[in-house]
């Protein structure tokens, strides 16, 4: 695909970018290792490869590179985008914004640093933040996965060896599961005593075995940013300007690009 002309070649690009970017961090992490004490992935990574563990197990500098950069697009990526959506649906939805914030200064302050020992107290930030990721439906698709043996599934069978690609946008937008599926709704997280309840069908993550590694980093990711803006700040969009919820259809799905208007509070 490299030798034919497109906007491919733009992704391959920015590859071959951020994979020197990782390597030449590799290399400071190579020469400053200390194996009695690691002090990130990479590191730790380094120690294993150290310890008689050969290539066939995956111990190779080429695979921690990629393991890196998968950790690194996954996280950066998605993350941001969740916020972009995040953003944009608290502005379209203002009166939500105001509960937001409402509980955010009566919990936390608009002073003190947000940490996750506050997100308990916090029930209805945690059910828009879960409606954000459940609507902005971010990756419907999840990734391909192979079936490890024959299986029946709701009558079909599928033989083992089939690829499978799982589509969570019909379990995140199921009528059955959901009272308004397709409205911005944080009350599908609340019961009747406005506290925060888990959903079966809330499957942004995936399930199983193969669910996404890094759910409970981005989790803790999400609530800090989320919970940081809106403390500080007020977003309102710009005067004639008209926010659209049509997504950018890619390997995620963003939002269209959008202009919006930040005042501190």
């Amino acid at each position: 695909m490299k030798h034919l002309p497109g906007r491919h070649n733009v992704l391959f690009r920015n590859y071959e970018f951020v994979s020197k970017f990782i390597r030449k961090n590799l290399d400071k992490h190579k020469a400053d290792l200390d194996s009695s004490n690691p002090q990130c992935y990479m590191d730790s990574f380094l120690i294993e490869k150290e310890n008689s563990h050969g290539p066939v197990e995956g111990f190779t500098e080429d695979n921690l590179v990629c393991c890196t950069l998968d950790l690194f697009t996954a996280g950066t990526e998605t993350t941001s985008t969740t916020l972009r959506w995040a953003l944009l649906y608290l502005i379209k939805h203002p009166e939500i914004q105001d509960k937001v914030q409402e509980e955010i200064d009566r919990v936390t302050g608009q002073t003190r640093q947000p940490c996750m020992a506050a997100r308990p107290n916090l029930p209805y930030t945690e059910a828009v933040l879960h409606e954000v990721q459940r609507r902005g439906d971010i990756v419907p698709l999840n990734r391909a996965r192979m079936a490890g043996k024959d299986t029946t599934l709701a009558g079909y069978f599928i033989p083992k060896g089939t690829m499978l690609m799982p589509i969570l946008h019909s379990v995140l937008f199921d009528e059955t599961e959901w009272e308004t599926p397709n409205s911005f709704n944080p009350e599908h997280f609340l019961d009747k005593e406005g506290k925060f309840v888990r959903r079966d069908a809330f499957l942004p993550f995936s399930a199983g075995k193969r669910v996404c590694l890094g759910e409970q980093l981005a989790k803790m990711e999400l609530f800090l940013f989320f919970v940081g803006l809106f403390q500080k700040f007020r977003f309102s969009a710009v005067e004639g300007a008209q926010l659209s919820t049509e997504r950018v259809v890619g390997v995620t799905l963003t939002p269209q690009p959008f202009k919006i208007y930040v005042k501190a509070r």
